[in-house]
């Protein structure tokens, strides 16, 4: 394998951005996305959401495309999600943001992931990093 250092922070939303993550539901839908990135062997540094959509730090190695990187984890953590609550019809919105990151810039955006739900609460939201579709 290549020697590769990157970094890069994608944003997806349910659909109709709909407040189907529940507490309840987390925690399943992300061990679902760990272990698909690991399974792609890529590596989350952070993972964290709201009630409509879900930030990931990761590194994804050069011999996937990054369409094809987040079409798999979205689809796994989709199929879960239809699983675990068949009264349910969930989905993800088709579009995704995706930013590549400076390793200098790396520890920021996690914190910045990792704490989603202050940043919600007080509307301190860095509107580059919840972008996730060709508005704003």
């Amino acid at each position: 394998m290549p020697y590769s250092r990157l970094f890069y922070h994608f944003v997806w939303t349910t659909y109709q951005r709909l407040p189907m993550l529940t507490a309840t539901l987390r925690e399943p839908l992300f061990a679902a996305i760990r272990a698909k990135v690991n399974d792609l062997h890529g590596i989350t540094h952070a993972l964290n959401g709201m009630e409509d959509h879900v930030h990931l730090v990761a590194t994804v190695p050069p011999s996937i495309a990054l369409a094809t990187f987040i079409g798999q984890v979205k689809g796994v953590s989709s199929h879960l999600v239809s699983r675990l609550n068949s009264d349910i019809v969930f989905a993800w919105q088709k579009e995704y943001g995706v930013l590549s990151l400076s390793e200098s810039h790396l520890n920021n955006v996690m914190q910045y992931v990792i704490n989603q739900q202050k940043h919600h609460a007080e509307n301190t939201l860095d509107q580059r990093l919840e972008k996730c579709d060709g508005s704003l």
